[in-house]
This record gives C-alpha cells, structure tokens and sequence, in this order.
C-alpha cells in the first residue's frame, strides 16, 4: 500500500488558477464541444466524483488535456489522474532546464520553494529517468568561480557542511516533517550565497556539493512524508547540483535514494536504472558504503521484480563493497547509518518479497547480532519498519504468537514517528494480520491498535 493520497492534483490545479469548480466544469465543457466530442454535462457533482475516484470518460479528459496544453498522449501513457501534474508546470519546467549552471542554480531555487501538497503520485516517466541520469553521467564541470558580492572562504563551505551533518541527525531524531523545513531552508540560503557570493572555483564546488546534499536530504524528507512529486523535483535538482560540483559520489548517493522511492512506489526496473546508470560511473565514486548501498538498493529492486538470483548476486555485491569499505570514520559522513547490520536487514527484506520467510528471520536476527550491527536507536523509523517485516516473516511461517509479539514492538517503534513509509508498513501488516482475526491475539492486537 503505497503513502495515502491526500489531496488530489485536480484540487490543486484548481488553486493555482483560483478558479472554482463549477467556473472549471464549464470550460472544460466548453472544449469539449469545440474538440468535437459533444456537449459535456457540467453540474459540480461531477467534479465530486471525478476527485473521489471515478474516471472521467476519455473525450472528458481530453478535453482538459487541451485546455492546458498537455500532448494527448500523455493522457493515454499516464493515465488518470497522473497526467494533471503535467499541468502543473513548475514541476514540469525542473525536468526541461539545461544541464549548465545557470539551469541548475534555477532549478536550485524551484527546489527551495515549499512542497505542493500532492500525495502518492510519481511524476517522473521511466523515460524521464533515463534521460535525467544520462544528463548526469554526460555533464562536463564547467568553471563556477563567481566575481560579484561578497567574498565567501572554505570556512563558510565548511560550515554549511558541518550544518547538515547535524539536520542529518535532526531527522533520526525529529521526523522528516521537521528536518524537511531545515533542509529547504539551509538549501535557500546556499542558494542565495551561491548566487550572491564571490568566490574560488575550488570553493563554489565545494557550495555546490552541499546544495546537492541539502537538496537530496530534502527530498529524502519529502518522500518519506509522503509528497512523492515533490522528492522526485528535489532529487534531480540534487543531481545537477553534483554534477556541477563535480561530486560523483554525492550524484550516485541521490540516485541511490530516488531509486528507493521508485521501488517503494511499485517501479523496480525505473529504480535499476538508476541504480545501474550509478554503478556505470563506479570507478569514480569514493566511498565504499555509497557503493554497498547502490547493490543493496539493486537486490532490493530485483526482489520487488521477483528476480531471485539477481536480487541475491547483488546482496553478496553489497557485503563485497561493505567489507571493502573500511573504517567508518574515514567515509562519507552522510554514511554514518550504512552497517553491516544494515546489509543484513536488506538481505531479509528481499528473502521476505522473494517467499523465503525463514531465511529472511536468520537475515533479520543476524542484522543486530553482527559486531557491526543495525543500530535501531538512530534509525528508529527503519527499525519500526523492518520489525513489521519481521512480523509479517514470522506470519507466513504460521508462528501467529510470534508475529503479533514483534508486530507491538513495531508499533512500539513507530508509533511517534512521523513517517508515510511507516504508517504504510503498519498498515499492510495489520491488513495480513486481519486475515487470522479469529486468533485471539491478533484480535486483541487489532483492536488495540485501531
């Protein structure tokens, strides 16, 4: 079950024109008729149903399609309601600017503008994907020294990156909701000292980077908020940023997360080529947990696609990388959460979509007894998540005492958290759970828990 959807984009299409329903019916009837398909009925009950979930007929939907521009196609390709986000240009705009400086302090500053709130909805097409990534993988560094303003030093490079080392620890320990608003305003006033501010070449890389990592950080917040469309913007801003910094590691770090979105989303192979576009540039990435987590995001995609061997090739890729790894003190900051342990929790999530419930537990037990375990204090959100997992591997084996024990745990867990991808977990676990309801733990667990 993916993030609830909260406002549909029909909504919000209708507040950025502030128009009204009825005035919107109108025009769309009016089109209608000029298209040729007819006259259209325009009573604002029809409105109602179409954002409660009944289609409009195609020559209705058409009809909209023309009025704001959108390629008919687009209507058949995407399918309803999905194509409206394409009426929606600011999100359409991020995707279309040039890979240079200039498009990407542009599409810095869109990402540094506040979410819209349009839940449960991936706008990116996988041909979208494949051409953002080969952009990335294409794009030259160009010179990024600046001679106006004031004169901006390493030291305030320096700060910016000491500043969100800490909103990466905010958001263990506050919720994305929170960290989401300090990231996007740290990434306002890079931003702004980007576009202000004089400086070397060596420094503005450096102003760069710590965009891309406030800008993926962001995104990161976004989707596990739920605002899917908004993650997606703020990822690909993100890997412009690292291109122009000249950051491959921190670029392959954000495809990383968007294909965990995508994944997540019902997308395995759009994640793939992410994660594969990633590892084709692997000679230039510098930290061996960067690496461990894209063959880790690569199983957990084969295994979502139901691809077994894949899946576990690439979990022996993700322990080969994370042996190769070293010391935790002499990687990436960004990486302090990549642990054994947490190989091992994706080990068993892909044995657990993969129908082998037994050797998912041995993964999951093996994820906190490893002398480099899974550390569930820190990753508080992840550990909720992966102990409903637990609870769902223990149910498939019929251990129903055993399942509802770890289910608790897991509300335990997550049951302050602020997290779409938790509430989601939580609520396919207890929709298997609801299907052994006769079993009076589980029913005392359901009613508890409603």
């Amino acid at each position: 079950m993916g993030p609830v959807l909260e406002r549909h984009p029909l909504r919000s299409l209708l507040a950025r024109e502030h128009t009204t329903a009825a005035a919107y019916l109108k025009r769309v009837a009016d089109r209608h008729q000029v298209l040729g398909y007819g006259q259209m009925a325009h009573r604002k009950e029809k409105f109602s149903r179409w954002i409660s979930g009944t289609e409009p007929e195609l020559t209705a939907q058409l009809a909209m399609a023309d009025l704001h521009g959108i390629d008919p196609e687009e209507v058949h390709r995407r399918g309803w309601p999905d194509w409206l986000l394409l009426a929606l240009c600011d999100d359409r705009s991020v995707w279309e600017l040039p890979w240079t400086v200039a498009g990407t302090v542009e599409a810095l500053e869109q990402a540094g503008g506040g979410p819209v709130d349009r839940r449960g909805f991936v706008i990116a097409s996988l041909g979208t994907l494949a051409v953002t990534g080969a952009h990335w993988a294409a794009t030259t560094p160009a010179a990024v020294a600046a001679m106006g303003g004031r004169r901006v030093g390493a030291g305030a490079a320096e700060l910016f990156e000491t500043r969100l080392d800490t909103l990466r620890h905010l958001d263990d320990a506050v919720g994305s909701a929170h960290a989401y608003q300090a990231a996007v305003a740290e990434l306002r006033l890079i931003t702004g000292v980007l576009t202000t501010g004089s400086y070397t070449d060596a420094t503005g890389r450096r102003l760069y980077a710590a965009a891309a990592e406030a800008c993926r950080l962001a995104g990161w917040c976004a989707y596990d908020s739920g605002h899917l469309a908004d993650a997606e913007k703020r990822f690909t801003a993100a890997l412009r940023a690292a291109a122009i910094g000249d950051d491959a590691t921190l670029g392959a770090s954000t495809l990383a997360f968007w294909a965990n979105l995508r994944y997540s989303c019902g997308d395995p192979y759009g994640a793939l080529g992410l994660v594969e576009r990633a590892l084709d540039h692997r000679h230039k990435i510098t930290s061996g947990r960067v690496l461990a987590m894209l063959h880790a995001r690569q199983a957990r995609a084969h295994s979502k696609a139901g691809e077994p061997a894949a899946a576990y090739r690439a979990i022996d890729a993700a322990f080969a990388a994370y042996d190769r790894a070293g010391p935790t003190e002499h990687d990436l900051p960004s990486m302090y959460w990549m642990t054994h342990g947490e190989v091992h929790e994706v080990a068993a999530s892909c044995a657990l979509s993969l129908g082998e419930p037994q050797r998912a537990l041995e993964h999951f037990d093996a994820a906190l007894r490893h002398e480099d375990p899974y550390d569930a204090h820190t990753e508080a959100r992840g550990a909720g998540i992966y102990l409903a997992r637990q609870a769902e591997a223990h149910l498939a084996l019929g251990d129903i005492d055993a399942a509802v024990a770890v289910a608790e745990r897991a509300i335990e867990q997550l049951g302050g958290a602020d997290s779409a991808r938790g509430t989601s977990t939580l609520a396919d676990l207890r929709g298997q759970l609801a299907a052994h309801r006769k079993a009076r733990p589980v029913a005392d667990f359901l009613d508890l828990t409603a």
